[in-house]
């Protein structure tokens, strides 16, 4: 499969993986603010197959698929060259697969609202939906299926919310391949879980919402004796969309982590 990617920077590489539906600018609008005053890193950004302006196979079945699709494009952009990883909901989960499968390879995992222990959505801990900071100007300007999704998902609803909502998320969400996407939902879960090989000992970052209604962050916490050098974060005044709900927190986070990763 011949995947869709964008890249900014020089340096080291920083692979992004987009979250369910969603495509690369979702990653980009979390990460570049991150990456504005600290150069010496090559983001890249894809597309995962069905999503974005990545094409789907018919042969595209399920999440096993998936990640084979991010193993063949890693091994044609980087080939053996060590990188940074950071996944966010759906991209999360593959990206721990990743890790296990590339362990030498990863320097640093970070993980925004990734899956959780439970796959499947039914079974997962969450909390009830949740406005903590409400404010009707944000729905001014969007329409109608942008203002439903937005008001559905955020925890703070402010204009400039609303506004990364619909270039970074709602752009995404409206271009994906839905038969393709349908076909995965059948074989959700990977064959093998992520935490399935030895503990990753390199620096890593878990970022979960308080208020996420997702995927939750109670599920997480089982995750943390497979990566002995994680920072655990559960985010207050924070969904699913962490990095829009709290950007300041999200941005620090994420500057700490590169600085762990820096010093080994």
């Amino acid at each position: 499969m011949t995947l869709h990617y964008v890249e900014h920077g020089d340096g080291v590489p920083v692979v992004a993986v987009h979250g369910w539906t969603a495509d690369h600018r979702l990653m980009l609008g979390c990460l570049e603010p991150v990456f504005a005053d600290r150069p010496g890193y090559r983001r890249i950004y894809l597309d995962l197959p069905g999503m974005g302006r990545s094409p789907a196979p018919p042969t595209l079945a399920g999440s096993d698929d998936e990640l084979a699709a991010v193993h063949e494009f890693l091994g044609e952009v980087l080939g053996d060259e060590p990188f940074l990883l950071v996944g966010e909901s759906y991209g999360g989960y593959l990206s721990r697969a990743v890790t296990r499968d590339r362990r030498d390879q990863v320097l640093g995992l970070a993980l925004i609202c990734p899956i959780g222990t439970e796959v499947q959505r039914s079974r997962r801990t969450l909390p009830e939906p949740e406005v903590l900071r409400p404010d009707p100007a944000a729905l001014a300007g969007l329409d109608d299926e942008t203002a439903t999704a937005f008001t559905e998902m955020a925890v703070v609803q402010s204009p400039e919310a609303a506004a990364r909502f619909r270039d970074e998320i709602m752009a995404g969400l409206r271009i994906g391949d839905q038969e393709a996407i349908a076909r995965v939902e059948q074989r959700w879960a990977l064959s093998s879980p992520p935490e399935s090989g030895p503990p990753f000992t390199r620096p890593t970052l878990i970022l979960t919402g308080r208020q996420d209604q997702v995927v939750g962050f109670a599920d997480h916490i089982a995750l943390l004796p497979h990566y002995p050098r994680a920072t655990f974060a559960i985010l207050d005044v924070a969904g699913h969309n962490l990095q829009i709900d709290q950007p300041v927190l999200f941005e620090a986070l994420m500057h700490e982590w590169l600085d762990r990763v820096g010093h080994g």
